[in-house]
This record gives C-alpha cells, sequence and structure tokens, in this order.
C-alpha cells in the first residue's frame, strides 16, 4: 500500500509528517463527505432543536404508557451511559476544543482563540444548569428510609449515602447536556461543509469523531426520554438545553463583541 504526508501544524511540535495509508486516508475522506452531506439536509440540522423537543415528549409518553420492556439501556450501568454519558461534558470538550483551533488556525490564529472561547462561555453554562438541577432537587425533596421520612438529611447525598431514597424533584440533567451538547457540535461542525482546503487526517478524524458523539448523544437522549424521568422533568431538561444553545448561537454570538459564530463573516475589502 502506497504512503502518503501530511503535514502537521508547527504548534504540535517541530516540523514534521504523519505517515497514513492512502487506502485508509481515502476511507476516511468517504465517511467525512457522507457525514458533510447529512448536514447540509436543511432538515436535519435546522430542525435538531425541534428533533429534542419532539424526542422528549414522544418518549415521555411512552414511559407513561408503562408498556415499554426492559432493556440492555434500561438499566443505568450501561456502557454508554458509565463512560459516556456521565462524563459527557468532558467528551465533548475533549474532542470540540482541538477541532475549532484546527479548524480555524489557517485564516486567523486570532480569530481561532476568540472561537475557542465559546467552549468558555458554554461551561460556564453547563456548570451553571447542572448546579442549579441540583439545588433544586435538594431544596424540593425529603429523604426517606423504610417509608420513614428523616428530615436530618438535607441534601440527595447525603440521604442516600445513609441508605434513604430523595424525593426531590430531578430536572433531567442527561437532557439538558445531551440536548446542548448536541446542538453546540452541530453548530461547530459547520464549517467543514464549505471547507476544501487545509484539511488534514487529524482534523478529519475529529470531525468523524465528532460526529459519532453526537449520534450517541441522540441515541442515549431517547433512551433516557423513554426510561427515566417524567414528562416534565425531561422537558425542561431539553427546553433549558436548546434556551442556552439558542441564546448563545442565535442572540449573543452574532454581536461583535462575542466569541462569534462558527463561520467566519467574509472580510471586507
Amino acid at each position: 500500500m502506497s504512503r502518503c504526508t501530511i503535514p502537521i501544524p508547527s504548534f504540535i511540535g517541530p516540523p514534521s509528517a504523519i505517515l497514513v495509508p492512502s487506502g485508509n486516508m481515502a476511507d476516511v475522506d468517504i465517511i467525512v463527505n457522507k457525514f458533510v452531506a447529512l448536514w447540509r439536509i436543511p432538515f436535519v440540522r435546522l430542525k435538531l432543536p425541534w428533533i429534542f423537543l419532539g424526542l422528549s415528549m414522544v418518549g415521555s409518553l411512552v414511559k407513561s404508557t408503562q408498556l415499554v420492556p426492559e432493556t440492555y439501556f434500561s438499566n443505568s450501568r450501561n456502557v454508554l451511559n458509565m463512560y459516556f454519558v456521565k462524563v459527557s461534558w468532558g467528551w465533548t470538550l475533549l474532542l470540540l476544543t482541538p477541532f475549532i483551533f484546527l479548524i480555524h488556525y489557517n485564516d486567523s490564529l486570532t480569530f481561532a482563540l476568540r472561537r475557542m472561547s465559546s467552549l468558555v462561555v458554554a461551561t460556564a453554562i453547563w456548570y451553571t444548569f447542572t448546579e442549579t438541577f441540583f439545588y433544586i432537587e435538594d431544596a424540593t425533596g425529603t429523604c426517606h428510609r423504610d417509608q420513614v421520612p428523616h428530615k436530618e438529611f438535607t441534601t440527595k447525598w447525603r440521604c442516600r449515602s445513609a441508605g434513604g431514597q430523595w424525593d426531590g424533584y430531578d430536572i433531567s440533567g442527561h437532557s439538558f447536556i445531551l440536548s446542548y451538547s448536541a446542538l453546540i457540535i452541530a453548530e461547530e461542525m459547520a464549517p467543514m461543509a464549505t471547507m476544501e482546503r487545509n484539511r488534514n487526517i487529524v482534523l478529519d478524524l475529529l470531525y468523524v469523531s465528532l460526529n459519532g458523539i453526537v449520534f450517541i448523544w441522540i441515541w442515549m437522549f431517547m433512551c433516557t426520554s423513554v426510561y427515566f424521568h417524567n414528562f416534565w422533568q425531561n422537558g425542561l431538561g431539553t427546553v433549558f438545553g436548546i434556551l442556552a444553545w439558542f441564546v448563545t448561537y442565535r442572540v449573543w454570538y452574532p454581536k461583535p463583541l462575542s466569541p462569534g459564530l462558527p463561520l467566519k463573516p467574509t472580510k471586507q475589502s
């Protein structure tokens, strides 16, 4: 099999190249082009927020019928939940950070760093919402053990540590983070649809990985809606995820004093 070289940006290290089998490169390129074609379909990207809202409503209604059979994914200890969803924000940052830098640094290092600041904003949003959800659950709940209330335990963590059950209002953090993560990843991947130059195997592999993560998030979002929480808990989590995406990418980021949008505006001559 023949080999070809791919130049590596100087910020990674000394001038060098990665040797990649040309056949493997062709396979990756085919996969990238298929994903690009998928995201070019207006319904997929533009309607994604509505898709999440619809999945949340339908899934929760299906759950309320109590006719859904137990499956591998109805157990919260399934592999995808334990090793992906529970650390979903870590996966999102791990893949998006180098992707955003690589896709923008050739145009402008300043713009690339500005765009990366969107991850700081997103992390602040993730932390604020999840901590608020925890606070609401603690503030609205009581601890029971053997059907006897134990008011000495004032938080879910202390209650469960003592072997009790907490009955606070549990807004679905999974519905929030999975919808929010998928929406911002979809936004950040958008430049690949118009990018014909300055692509390399690292960028392509990150793009394929991000698409894979999005599909995992969507699948686990569906499982959350069908197997866990109730209609309003899932619905609120989803609405907050969509709202966080909308306020940033549709309201704030188009403005000058912001991290900016992934698709860099055309320079004026």
